[in-house]
């Protein structure tokens, strides 16, 4: 007898937890709280944004783009064949 009133007992509590916040979470006040917060939000983002310092761009023209000279006397190394080379 005891097993079955402490098993309704734990099937109250845990609908009425659902119940209640169920019922919290769709009710008006908290759907107005909600759109409240997120305007505020908004509000912040756009005063601090305001308040931000833009910094100038000093990143023109610092690529230096060079020309491969065409140099026969000059010896092109490739990585894996100086490996071998420092193996032996």
């Amino acid at each position: 007898m005891i097993k079955e009133l402490k098993f309704s007992l734990y099937l109250i509590v845990i609908f009425l937890y659902f119940f209640l916040t169920l019922k919290y979470y769709f009710s008006d006040s908290n759907e107005k709280n909600y759109y409240k917060s997120i305007k505020n939000v908004d509000k912040k983002i756009t005063a601090f944004s305001k308040d931000l310092i833009l910094l100038t761009n000093d990143t023109e023209n610092v690529t230096e783009y060079l020309k491969k000279t065409i140099d026969k006397n000059k010896k092109n190394y490739h990585f894996w064949k100086l490996k071998n080379n420092n193996d032996r």
